[in-house]
């Protein structure tokens, strides 16, 4: 199946424009990929995989007004969930330029109203309150906790990409649920 199939599969319901922003995007990210190399995912079928494991939680998230981003790389999962939750603002914290910069050219490039990048650690953010706090491959669970201290209240949820390792980073008193899915582990965690 393709991810188009996949995704149609998993009944992840998805924006008209969906598949036409994702196939900008990739064309956008193997070009400038080549030059600046913003991810390790060098081929379609690896980054195919990387958008199904970034929209993959819409299947099971609640509908959300506002969205953070920690430390977004070339997109994932930010950038992707931009795509799938036009209603959403997204903010996109990535201090490194050169990914930075790649995307805000996609934010402009797809006229995505609903992005915001910022170059910036996001310990050097200002302060504010997001309903949804997402992390994919940054750090372990217990610094994200500590980094997203400030943007978050007791509704918000925190949602982090992780592996089979996850269940070494938390324990009982943190209120969360695992989601398993094919090659992935999604830690759910409530607020405060």
């Amino acid at each position: 199946m393709n991810l188009k199939e996949t995704l149609i599969h998993d009944k992840i319901e998805l924006p008209e424009d969906f598949f036409y922003n994702i196939q900008k995007y990739k064309e956008h990210l193997f070009k400038w990929n080549k030059i600046h190399n913003l991810t390790g995912a060098k081929d379609e079928k690896t980054i195919d995989n990387f958008i199904h494991d970034a929209v993959f939680p819409i299947s099971f998230l609640p509908k959300i007004k506002n969205l953070l981003d920690i430390g977004t790389g070339a997109g994932f999962p930010g950038m992707i969930l931009a795509f799938a939750l036009p209603q959403t603002q997204v903010t996109l914290v990535e201090p490194l330029a050169k990914r930075a910069s790649f995307l805000q050219f996609i934010k402009g490039d797809l006229e995505l109203k609903n992005v915001t990048v910022v170059k910036k650690r996001v310990e050097d953010m200002p302060k504010e309150i997001f309903e949804l706090i997402t992390s994919r491959a940054v750090t372990d669970t217990a610094m994200l906790l500590k980094l997203s201290e400030g943007f978050r209240d007791a509704n918000s949820q925190l949602l982090f990409y992780k592996g089979e390792k996850v269940y070494d980073e938390v324990n009982e008193t943190l209120k969360h649920k695992v989601i398993k899915a094919k090659n992935r582990h999604y830690l759910l965690i409530q607020g405060d």
